[in-house]
């Protein structure tokens, strides 16, 4: 019999027993949930033993009533929360801090995450900052820009490794995500599967962009970079549409992205590529007394 309130467990198999016909049904707005909880079921992180390695949840409403909302935390980054009531955030919020669990933030719709971070505050006596505003956009038709800059598409190998690792460095830094993050395994992980597209002019590599594993026939587009030296040429553009179509030629249904809503030049540059708005989130970023947990205050 399964009880109403918030189930949590550090396995991510018992996780999608529960939970993942609630996440395959809408994979688009829960994408990163899927995204990373498959990656965790495929490797060790995801039976990793204590309390600070990676918690999933679902939430009834009612005992045996059905899953209306999910959480996925792994350590160092904040809760990642499904659209959900605010009385299941609220909850949420109580029983993380009722464990002690180190939560430096939640990322999730703006009703939840107030809610959440509410309550979070009203037990901890965190400060609560916006870290990150974020839209999710859904592709439609993939427009191609005409003209199109010069150069090729090529999926990223092994050899480009140390250029990989420099430019997602380059580009965390840029967008302000933690530094602690481990991009090497990142790049591993997605070269095994090959999820990096690089553009190269004459050879050279120009711009680059990733994508997540298919999960339940939706991937998502993430870590778009092109070094400023060579901004404003029309590469960014030129690699998503290359990976976005190599996507849709492997029988993906959905592909989508996340942009900052601060950067109204992505915001714009996607939807000429035919990106259509989803829905927006809200990551908020908690800092105890009297040390900052390293990422605070609201990207400009």
């Amino acid at each position: 019999m399964a009880a109403m309130g918030w189930f949590i467990t550090r396995t991510a198999g018992e996780f999608l027993d529960a939970a993942g016909e609630f996440l395959r049904a809408e994979p688009a707005r829960n994408s990163v949930a899927l995204t990373v909880t498959e990656n965790l079921r495929l490797s060790a992180a995801a039976t990793t033993p204590g309390s600070q390695g990676p918690w999933f949840g679902c939430w009834r409403s009612e005992t045996d009533g059905p899953v209306s909302a999910a959480f996925v935390h792994t350590p160092e980054f904040p809760v990642l929360l499904s659209d959900a009531s605010r009385r299941a955030a609220a909850e949420l919020a109580r029983d993380l801090s009722a464990a002690q669990r180190q939560v430096p933030g939640v990322n999730a719709g703006q009703g939840a995450a107030d809610a959440f971070a509410a309550g979070w505050r009203e037990r901890t006596g965190d400060t609560v900052t916006v870290h990150r505003r974020m839209r999710l956009f859904r592709l439609g038709e993939l427009i191609r820009p005409v003209p199109g800059p010069e150069g090729s598409a090529r999926l990223a190998a092994e050899r480009d490794r140390a250029l990989l690792a420099e430019w997602f460095d380059a580009f965390a830094r840029e967008i302000g995500d933690p530094p602690r993050q481990d991009h090497e395994a990142v790049i591993d992980e997605r070269l095994s599967y090959g999820g990096i597209t690089l553009w190269e002019v004459d050879g050279v590599p120009v711009s680059i962009a990733g994508l997540t594993r298919v999960v339940a026939g939706m991937v998502r587009v993430g870590a778009v970079y092109t070094p400023p030296a060579q901004r404003g040429r029309g590469y960014a553009s030129a690699v998503t549409v290359a990976i976005s179509q190599a996507a849709l030629d492997a029988g993906v249904r959905e592909v989508v992205l996340y942009t900052d809503l601060a950067n109204p030049t992505s915001n714009a540059l996607y939807q000429r590529l035919g990106y259509r708005p989803v829905e927006d989130r809200v990551v908020f970023s908690f800092e105890p007394a009297p040390r900052a947990l390293g990422f605070t205050g609201e990207r400009t």
